[in-house]
């Protein structure tokens, strides 16, 4: 029944018979991934922001914003640190640790 649905609702469409089947789509999706991703000389965002030391910070609280210009950055997210380890913020990949005073 889908199908059929599917089939009527293209024969009355406006689409014309040039257009694109979702398989070519699909290879050109998939050409246009392996494009980028054929250069693994280049680090990964994941693997240069886990370059990015732990940022120290006094308090249990922080507020993190991607960074210092907010048209760059990201929506605010308060993180409270857990003291055993960093805290990750779910935005920008950073992460926090409090800085302790013995």
């Amino acid at each position: 029944m889908a199908s059929s649905l599917f089939k009527t609702l293209i024969r009355s469409s406006n689409i014309p018979s040039t257009a694109r089947s979702l398989c070519v789509v699909s290879s050109e999706v998939s050409n246009h991934t392996a494009k980028w991703m054929q250069d693994i000389s280049k680090k990964s965002p994941m693997e240069l922001i886990n370059e990015v030391p732990p940022i120290k910070v006094e308090g249990r609280i922080v507020a993190c914003e991607g960074d210092s210009n907010p048209a760059l950055g990201h929506p605010i997210e308060f993180i409270c640190l857990d003291r055993k380890e960093p805290a990750i913020c779910k935005y920008c990949g950073l992460r926090f640790v409090q800085e302790h005073h013995h």
